[in-house]
């Protein structure tokens, strides 16, 4: 069996999106004749914990840890926060006092391209070390954090094995980037460094076309497309509904997506149907902004609400599957209509109807509509928005808000599995 090495930040017991890429593509690797081996830290600065998916991980996984120097710590003790709480994401967040501005300047000025940059050298040495015993065929960074791009950039310089760079996020396109407060210095080494992975990489993966393409622009090396997507065995043996009208977002629900005009539909259709206001369920599973909550409360649908935090992904599915429709909301930042959310793959798999808010030319626009898996209106469309809840509630009344049926199967991670090992035996190909 073929063996490849996978440097990630983000690994059991971390909870989130980005582990769960990872986490499926080591759980289908070694059917496909590779064997995944994890470099990954001992010591992670851990936002979400989900032990559930520690028994996904095929006994054939090797994992490597070792310890990083995180100073996530201090920045803590700078701003007097103890716990994991917070905004979803404080770097683009609204008003800053001055110890959250300097944090900020110092994070995007001297820890370049990130708070991980420290992990680099000390990985580079010891795993230049380590292949010499345990040999492998290729190499596999993926980021955010950037800076696992770096250790595999100088890897691969060391050993002359071929190197795959994933994406899972945009770099100096990334919706936030713009507020890191850059001195210009700062601004374009950021540009340099990621020109280099972009250069050097034997293959670059993106996870969204629209990024696929900024990349591309920014190198004459190939950028390829590998999406993220849904384990189908995650759907089996799911319970059935539980007589609510429930609408049901799951994952990071950031206050630049909040849907305001949503809110005010659903307080209008509280007012003027008691049975409606009886039945609906606004349930929240994952970790979501206070502006957000309180911005519900304010519409006086507090009783209609439903927050349970930040969950084990078993219980996300299943929430996903309970739903009357869904509800995707993007930032209110430009260059998010990029992004692709890792939750509308699951959303699509659980066939459950989708109401997505944001940019209407975004490609999770595209996505809904490609599917036929539900609709995307503007953050103000309160109009449409308002039809779209009337339709669903009809059809929820007359027991016919029924399954999408269409085809979902270039997002099964057994096939994206497929393509990923594509990818490494043409990487390989000349080395044997």
């Amino acid at each position: 069996m073929k063996r490849v090495l996978i440097i990630t930040y983000y690994w059991p017991p971390s909870g989130g999106s980005g582990v769960q890429r990872w986490v499926k593509f080591a759980k289908y690797l070694p059917s496909e004749g590779w064997q995944p081996v994890i470099y990954t830290p001992e010591n992670p600065d851990l936002t979400t914990v989900d032990n559930t998916l520690s028994s996904e991980i095929p006994p054939e996984v090797e994992v490597v840890r070792r310890h990083i120097t995180e100073p996530y710590s201090v920045y803590r003790k700078l701003l007097g926060k103890k716990g994991k709480t917070g905004e979803v994401n404080p770097i683009n967040a609204g008003k800053k006092n001055w110890k959250q501005s300097l944090s900020l300047f110092v994070r995007g000025n001297f820890f370049i391209p990130d708070p991980r940059v420290f992990w680099v050298e000390p990985s580079i040495r010891f795993l230049k070390g380590y292949l010499k015993k345990h040999p492998v065929d290729a190499i596999i960074t993926t980021g955010q954090p950037h800076s696992m791009h770096l250790i595999g950039l100088g890897l691969s310089k060391a050993t002359g094995l071929p190197w795959l760079a994933d994406f899972r996020d945009a770099w100096t396109k990334m919706f936030y980037y713009k507020h890191l407060g850059l001195s210009d210095c700062a601004d374009r080494k950021h540009h340099e460094l990621e020109k280099k992975v972009l250069d050097n990489a034997t293959i670059v993966v993106s996870v969204s076309p629209y990024e696929q393409k900024d990349f591309q622009a920014m190198t004459s090396n190939k950028v390829r497309l590998m999406t993220n997507g849904f384990d189908p065995e995650d759907y089996r043996k799911l319970p059935d509904g539980d007589g609510n009208f429930n609408i049901t977002l799951t994952g990071l629900f950031a206050s630049d997506g909040n849907p305001k005009a949503l809110w005010q539909v659903l307080s209008k259709k509280c007012m003027a149907d008691e049975e409606f206001r009886r039945l609906l369920r606004i349930r929240l599973v994952g970790k979501t902004d206070e502006d957000i909550l309180e911005s519900i409360k304010a519409a006086g649908l507090g009783e209609n609400l439903v927050y349970l935090g930040y969950q084990p992904h078993r219980v996300a599915v299943q929430e996903q599957r309970n739903a009357s429709f869904l509800l995707l909301c993007l930032r209110q930042e430009p260059e998010y209509a990029s992004a692709v959310p890792g939750k509308i793959f699951e959303y699509l798999a659980s066939r459950r109807p989708i109401l997505g808010i944001g940019q209407p030319d975004s490609i999770m626009a595209k996505i809904v509509r490609d599917t036929s898996s539900g609709m995307v209106y503007d953050w103000d469309d309160t109009k449409q928005i308002a039809s779209w809840v009337d339709f669903c509630w009809d059809e929820y009344k007359n027991n016919e808000l029924n399954d999408n049926n269409s085809d979902i199967s270039g997002y099964n991670r057994r096939n994206i599995t497929k393509q990923l090992v594509g990818y490494l035996e043409e990487m390989t190909a000349d080395k044997q």
